[in-house]
Parts: structure tokens; C-alpha cells; sequence
């Protein structure tokens, strides 16, 4: 059984390797220098190679090669067995001369069939007229770390005067010098070095008059050549920042100061020692570098602007949408408004809509969907206003219009989106409801008529005062008044111990509302899941406040809750949820990924409420 079972594995591999697709990749810096050396290396994904073949290295000197290495692995996961394999094929070269050469293509035979990688190039520069004795340091291409992982290093500041200002620095450039208000404008940081940096930090500072965003793909220290005065520089672009002012006139970006750390060559160190592990052959030293301030002319935006500016500065597009087109009064309908291109999408304002006086209209909800790059935040801006029509008829929202600045054109844009019909048919059950408001609206502002027939008047008895009577109605009011308020104060003790026991469980009933909260959300019953997070959540504070459910505002919840002691943060994370429940009835999108946030952000909410609570 183990000789069948060996059989079949090594049969399985044999049938693996044998319908593999054979490929032949290139591995090779894509620049160099004069003199250099560097390696170039084909990597084919088997190794049952018969023979391969390369053709001339045009402006490169073969100093060694080819070297071959290969390597074979078999795992064993879930009862799936991968066998993996390769053989590398290595070329130590060194360029003759400057220039752009292509890397030959290599052709390898496996099983009689021959494979072909593809070709590459690199370009090779001047030789580097850089003095490599003052600081000891040496250009690491292709990254900023050591290529001797294992050796010992001492840290150390004495020798960081000896890298000079033109070994290692940092520039700062704008793509524009002069820009009008809210205008994006990018910041690059670019190093510069000579040196092998093995580590670099430094921020933007807070800047006053700007808003700033950081470009999102960060930059690696991954170093590539830039021939400057004679010497080929490692470079790299470290941070980029779009920025967008927000007062006019000359604003100055203040010079940062970049903390670095520098490999160098121990010079001061005796070869005896380093020999027989006393030291090092590299120490570590920190640099300050300092990227130069830059200063930058903001213009006004030119006046005057339009009535329904925006705010926005960049370059956009506008589209609207009405969902749905026909309802029932008193039910939801959601307009979407997307502002999409770039600028400053991020601090414009929502787009002005004159909806009908008989709407009911909600704020807008904002959903950016937009991204940090070199010419400011791009993508889509989405705003959806909620709006409930509450009578019947056919009404029409007038286009939408949009206005922005264009600075390529120097002048202002007005996009408009065409005008939106709804009908709105009577609500189910209902009645003409504005017929019954403007009846009601005369009936209360009316005066009723004058009585014009002769009345009978009768002179009132004065001597009541001090009377039997009197004296027997003031006991008797008396003797009630104490009845009263004996009964009162014991249905006060007694609704007392009740708001005890409610408050008590107030967190039980909150979560059987929330377990058939996750049941509804279950069978994805959108409106009563709603309901039962609604009830759970006012339903909680209702109890823990003793308070009925119709007395509940956001004033008078905001100012018990405060008095039991729950902080501001929690106490508009409630409310947060509140309205957001309530919105969500109507809002668009995935119903079920908001249903799913909704549960998750109520239950949180709850617990940390009632810990909140129960603590005081």
C-alpha cells in the first residue's frame, strides 16, 4: 500500500510537470552606470532545462555567467499536493559606455521544445564623478537597505558632518506658483542621496490658510538614477500633498526638517578587531536635512459669482435621477444628485433644489466616493435628498443647476440637470387633506356673532362670604385636598419602585427587540427590521428614564441622558443611529448591507449606553 501510494505521487508530479506551462522571465535593473556591475538573470519554471542560449550583450561586458541555481519544493495542503520548481540562469555584466541597450532574449530547451523569454533594456549613465572618501558613503541602487542584512552596526552622530549638504538633500516643487482660491496645487518631496539612508521621517506641518490632503500611494524608498552636476543620484519622491488655499494673497509653505539615518563605513575601527569580532565594518549615523520653504500667490476668485455657486473649484460634471416617478402621498421618493471630477470635491457645497412648499424634505445625504491624487480628490460625489410628498397631484422639481470655477478656462461653469415630473396620487385610506387644513385654518379664525336679544341680569348675593356654606364647602375642599394627597404620595412611592423595576429591565427588553431586529434582518423585511431597531432604541431609553415613548425629543433625552452621566460622544452616537434608522427607510443602495450596519451600530450603541449608565 505505501509502494501504491509513492507510486501515485510521484506519477501525479511526472503528469504535473510534463502539462506545465513552461515560462522564462528576465530579472534586470532598469538602469546602471558606466563601470558598473550588474546582474541579469533568466528564471525558468522548471528545472528539466536541456540547454539555453543567449544572444550578445550589446554595450555590456560578460564578466561572469552563466551561474545557474535551481530549486524544488513539494506541499501538501488539504490533501492537494503542488509541486513547484525553477532554475535561474545568472550574468554578472558591467557597462562600456552611456546609452539605452536592450537586454538580449534567452532560449531555453525543455523536452525537446524550446522557450523564449521576452526582451528588456536599461539605460546606462556617466560614470559618477562623486568623491567617494568624504563620508565614507556608497550609491545603493535599488533600495535604501544594506545588502549585508547580518552585519553589526553602531549608531552614532560624530560622523554625520561628513556627509556634505550636496551628498544628501531633499527639494520641494509646486506644479503651479501662482493659483486662484481653492485651487489644487501639488507639493512633491523628492530625496536626493549619494549615501545609503536606511531610514527617513518627517511630516507637513499644520499650515495655516491651506487645506491639505496627502496623496494616497505613499512613496518607497526604492532608489532610481538622476544624473545631476556630473553625479548619478539615487532618487525618490517621499511625500506628495495637494493643497488648496483658503485665503488669497502670498502664503508661504514653511521648510520641513527630515531626520535621517545613514550607513557609512567605519573608518575609525582597526582591521584586528573587525577580524576577531571587536567591531564593525559599517556604523550608523543620523543627518538632518531641511526641504527649502516655497512660497505660492493666491489669486480671489473673480466677482461676481454666480447666485448658486457651489463653492466647487476644479473641473465637474453634474447628472440627477428621481426614483420613483409615481407614488402614494406621505410616501418617500429620493432624488440623486452626482457631481463627478476633480477639484475640491471635498469641501463644495451640496447643490441647491427648490422643491415644491408641499414637500417635506430632508437634509441631503452626502456619499463620497472620491480619492486623493496629484490634481486633488477624484471620483463621485453623491447627494440624496429624501422628500415626502404629503398630498395628491402632479408636481414638477425645476432643474438643478451647479456652478463651479474653471481655472484652465479662467471663468465660471453652470452645469443643470433637466427638471423632474412626480405624480403623487392620494394617500390609501385618506381624504382631500387640504380641502379639511384650509376649512380648519377659517373655522379657527372666525368670530362668532354678537347676542343681540335683551338679557335678564341678576344682582349677585354678597353675603356668601362667612356664610354656612361657605365654611362647608372650604372643609370639605380641605378634607379632600389631604385625601389627594395621601393617595398621591403613595402611587408616587409606588411608581417609584416601578421606575426602578423599568429601568432594570430596560437592557433586557432592548435585546429581545434586537434578537427579532436579527430575525427580520434574517428574512431582509426591511420596514418592520426598522421598526423593531427603532422601538428597541427609544423603547431602552424610555425605560432607563422612565419617560412614555411620545415624550421622547432629542432635547429632553440629550438632557436626562447628560444628568445619568453618559458622555457627549455616546450621547450622539444615539442619536446618530436614530436618524440614521430613520433615513435609511428611504435611502438607496444595498438594503442589506445598510440593515447589517444599522443592527451592529444600535446593538454597540445599547450596550455601551447601559454600561454607561449602570455605572452611576
Amino acid at each position: 500500500m505505501k509502494h501504491r501510494y509513492y507510486f501515485l505521487l510521484f506519477f501525479f508530479l511526472a503528469v504535473t510537470q510534463l502539462y506545465a506551462q513552461v515560462t522564462v522571465k528576465l530579472q534586470a535593473p532598469s538602469q546602471t552606470e558606466v563601470g558598473q556591475r550588474v546582474r541579469i538573470s533568466y528564471v525558468v519554471n522548471t528545472n528539466d532545462v536541456d540547454d539555453i542560449k543567449i544572444g550578445d550583450f550589446q554595450g555590456f561586458n560578460v564578466l561572469y555567467g552563466p551561474s545557474t541555481s535551481s530549486q524544488s519544493s513539494i506541499s501538501m495542503i488539504n490533501g492537494k499536493t503542488t509541486h513547484n520548481s525553477s532554475m535561474t540562469f545568472t550574468y554578472t555584466v558591467a557597462a562600456t559606455k552611456e546609452g539605452t541597450f536592450e537586454i538580449p532574449a534567452a532560449t531555453v530547451t525543455v523536452d525537446g521544445k524550446t522557450y523564449k523569454s521576452g526582451t528588456g533594456s536599461i539605460e546606462v549613465l556617466p560614470a559618477s564623478s562623486r568623491n567617494n572618501s568624504s563620508g565614507g558613503g556608497t550609491q545603493q541602487h535599488g533600495g535604501a537597505q544594506s545588502q549585508n542584512g547580518a552585519r553589526q552596526r553602531q549608531e552614532s552622530s560624530s560622523e554625520s558632518s561628513n556627509i556634505g549638504s550636496q551628498e544628501l538633500y531633499m527639494t520641494v516643487s509646486a506644479t503651479k506658483r501662482r493659483i486662484y482660491e481653492q485651487e489644487a496645487v501639488l507639493l512633491t518631496y523628492k530625496l536626493y542621496t549619494l549615501v545609503n539612508v536606511q531610514q527617513i521621517s518627517g511630516e507637513m506641518p499644520e499650515l495655516d490658510g491651506f487645506h491639505v490632503q496627502e496623496v494616497d500611494s505613499k512613496a518607497q524608498m526604492s532608489l532610481k538614477y538622476e544624473r545631476v552636476n556630473g553625479r548619478n543620484y539615487g532618487t525618490a519622491v517621499w511625500r506628495q500633498y495637494v493643497l488648496f488655499p483658503q485665503k488669497t494673497g502670498k502664503v508661504k509653505v514653511p521648510s520641513i526638517t527630515f531626520d535621517t539615518q545613514v550607513e557609512v563605513q567605519n573608518t575609525s575601527m582597526d582591521p584586528f578587531d573587525i577580524f576577531f569580532g571587536g567591531g564593525s565594518l559599517s556604523q550608523i549615523v543620523k543627518k538632518s536635512i531641511v526641504a527649502p520653504a516655497i512660497e505660492i500667490e493666491v489669486l480671489p476668485l473673480p466677482t461676481p459669482k454666480p447666485q448658486n455657486f457651489s463653492g466647487a473649484v476644479g473641473k465637474f460634471t453634474l447628472s440627477g435621477s428621481l426614483t420613483p416617478e409615481q407614488l402614494n402621498a406621505n410616501d418617500a421618493a429620493t432624488l440623486r444628485l452626482v457631481v463627478s471630477g476633480q477639484g475640491n470635491m471635498k469641501l463644495m457645497k451640496a447643490p441647491k433644489v427648490n422643491f415644491p412648499k408641499d414637500f417635506e424634505v430632508y437634509d441631503p445625504k452626502q456619499d463620497d466616493k472620491t480619492t486623493n491624487t496629484s490634481v486633488g480628490a477624484k471620483g463621485n460625489v453623491i447627494y440624496d435628498y429624501i422628500i415626502v410628498p404629503r398630498h395628491g397631484g402632479k408636481y414638477s422639481i425645476p432643474p438643478v443647476e451647479f456652478s463651479y470655477f474653471d481655472p484652465d478656462k479662467n471663468a465660471y461653469q453652470t452645469l443643470k440637470t433637466d427638471s423632474f415630473a412626480i405624480a403623487v396620487a392620494k394617500a390609501k385610506g385618506g381624504s382631500d387633506n387640504i380641502r379639511e387644513q384650509e376649512d380648519l385654518m377659517v373655522l379657527n379664525n372666525d368670530i362668532r356673532f354678537i347676542k343681540l336679544n335683551n338679557m335678564k341680569l341678576k344682582k349677585s348675593d354678597s353675603s356668601f362670604f362667612g356664610s354656612p356654606l361657605y365654611w362647608g364647602i372650604y372643609a370639605g375642599l380641605s378634607a379632600l385636598f389631604l385625601i389627594f394627597l395621601a393617595i398621591f404620595n403613595r402611587q408616587a412611592r409606588e411608581n417609584a419602585n416601578i421606575a426602578r423595576q423599568r429601568g432594570k429591565k430596560a437592557g433586557k427588553a432592548a435585546t429581545k427587540r434586537l434578537r427579532n431586529a436579527s430575525k427580520l434582518l434574517k428574512e431582509h423585511q426591511s420596514g418592520p427590521f426598522y421598526d423593531e431597531i427603532m422601538r428597541a432604541l427609544l423603547g431602552y431609553v424610555a425605560d432607563k428614564l422612565n419617560l412614555p415613548t411620545s415624550d421622547l425629543t432629542k432635547e429632553n433625552v440629550s438632557e436626562k441622558l447628560v444628568n445619568r452621566g453618559v458622555n457627549e460622544d455616546l450621547m450622539k452616537s444615539f442619536l446618530d443611529v436614530l436618524e440614521e434608522c430613520e433615513f435609511a427607510r428611504f435611502a438607496p443602495g444595498d438594503p442589506n448591507e445598510t440593515m447589517d450596519k444599522i443592527y451592529s451600530e444600535a446593538t454597540d450603541v445599547i450596550n455601551r449606553m447601559d454600561s454607561s449608565i449602570n455605572k452611576v
